[in-house]
């Protein structure tokens, strides 16, 4: 049932079943790597509007982080999809993607802080976006690369993390993070085991970061994603009431960060 649902999401993305919705490819660049990203806008919200960085999981730019920008512009964001791997690298198998994403994820994380940087200044130049309201959130790895970019100094006004990974080589970097942090994880998760998540909370509290967390019962790793099963004992399962939640959690965090309502 869940692999249906996932089915009819792609579809929904091929179809640009969110009506005034316009999503299109883009490519651009971080030094001399063509990188292909996503951009979702709707067409009928007039004037500049605050803009949203979304960082994919560890598979690389899909279907899956499309359909989320897809929804954060019906909510009145433009949405840019990130690709932090480089123009046509998407692993197609989980051995492959945890080898792709270990070379963003060691103890030198610059290249992971230059790709997300390059999206987010890709988003910023976009003719839809106030440069000035902008925001990142991540899935997964992705939710590892949010915060790496917030740890950069980077002018954003909010981090959303959706399950990702919280450890950093640096955690004095935190200093450096300019606005508010929302990190939404899987109570159950068995890949962010509980030290981890205590080192971060304690990086937050030290670096005076404006910050919340939020853990969802029963949820493991990858909760938001359909495509991840049904099966929690695998550590990776789709949960559709955290999915829900950590959704409308995200809603009202960018409420607050952005000074204004946008659609709901």
């Amino acid at each position: 049932m869940k692999q249906y649902l996932f089915a009819l999401m792609i579809g929904m993305v091929a179809q640009n079943a969110f009506a005034g919705v316009v999503g299109k490819t883009v490519d651009y660049r971080q030094g001399d790597t063509v990188l292909e990203g996503y951009v979702a806008y709707d067409d009928s919200v007039k004037g500049k509007r605050p803009g949203v960085l979304v960082i994919h999981e560890w598979t690389g730019l899909g279907a899956y982080e499309k359909w989320r920008a897809d929804q954060l512009a019906k909510l009145g964001y433009v949405a840019f999809a990130a690709d932090i791997y480089g123009k046509g690298v998407r692993p197609a198998t989980q051995e492959l993607a945890a080898k792709e994403a270990a070379k963003y994820r060691g103890n030198d994380r610059s290249l992971i802080r230059a790709r997300s940087a390059a999206g987010l200044e890709a988003l910023s130049k976009l003719p839809q976006v106030d440069p000035k309201r902008l925001a990142v959130i991540g899935y997964c790895f992705g939710g590892t690369a949010a915060l790496e970019l917030a740890r950069s100094g980077a002018a954003v006004l909010g981090t959303v993390s959706f399950h990702g990974g919280l450890s950093t080589p640096v955690p004095a970097d935190a200093k450096n993070i300019k606005g508010k942090v929302l990190a939404l994880h899987g109570a159950d998760d068995p890949y962010v085991k509980p030290p981890e998540v205590e080192a971060f909370q304690q990086e937050m509290r030290q670096a005076k970061v404006d910050w919340q967390m939020n853990y969802y019962g029963s949820a493991v790793h990858s909760f938001t994603n359909p495509k991840s099963g049904n099966d929690p004992s695998k550590g990776v399962a789709y949960n559709e009431k955290a999915d829900h939640r950590s959704w409308e959690a995200m809603k009202i965090f960018f409420d607050e960060i952005f000074g204004q309502k946008q659609k709901h």
